[in-house]
């Protein structure tokens, strides 16, 4: 009897630490399982917060989107104004020059008509005017003739259609237009053909 009284209280402790320990475990299970909860609604915040950010990013996206087909669209829209205005431009760009060569037109209808009657001296001084009225425009659109009287041979501006050795000159002369040079402004159209003195060989 005695034994069964000493056994009694050792199984009674061995069951108190079994339970101390199962609540032990039960405790560190809590514990882990709480710090997993918080991982888990850390990671939750965290990925609110990237779907809140891709969200924006898309918004942001589909504006500059929005934003480069409207600029896309205003560039093709301005490209084909351009390209019209420019056709129109050089369609019509001559339009005042020639509205002043109308005059030009009457003066030689006039002429014409001159012609007709026998009139050999009116026809001469229509022609002159026309002539005058017709350079007179040339000049006005910036059309200059090329001076080659008593002038220094100038290949720039000059073509030596014929050449005559002369023991007058020291160096390339003009001595005769065989037919008239332009300028525009300062680029050369048309040089003047001309008839040149150069010094004679051997001098």
């Amino acid at each position: 009897m005695a034994e069964n009284s000493e056994t009694k209280p050792a199984e009674a402790e061995e069951k108190k630490e079994g339970k101390e320990i199962e609540s032990a475990g039960v405790e560190e299970t809590k514990k882990e399982l709480k710090e997993g909860l918080d991982k888990i609604k850390i990671l939750k915040e965290k990925l609110k917060k990237r779907e809140s950010e891709i969200k924006a990013l898309k918004q942001e996206s589909s504006k500059l989107k929005d934003s480069y087909l409207r600029a896309l669209a205003e560039m093709e829209n301005l490209r084909k104004r351009v390209e019209r205005e420019k056709a129109e431009f050089y369609q019509y760009a001559l339009s005042n020059f020639i509205k002043e060569l109308f005059a030009v037109l009457d003066s030689l209808e006039r002429a014409l008509e001159t012609q007709e009657k026998g009139n050999g001296k009116t026809l001469r001084e229509g022609i002159e005017l026309i002539y005058k009225q017709y350079l007179s425009l040339l000049i006005k659109q910036g059309v200059t003739p090329i001076e080659t009287k008593d002038k220094k041979f100038d290949p720039n501006l000059h073509q030596a259609f014929m050449t005559i050795e002369s023991e007058d000159v020291d160096e390339p002369v003009v001595i005769e237009e065989l037919r008239k040079g332009y300028t525009l402004y300062d680029r050369v159209l048309r040089p003047a053909l001309v008839k040149v003195s150069i010094p004679k060989k051997g001098k």
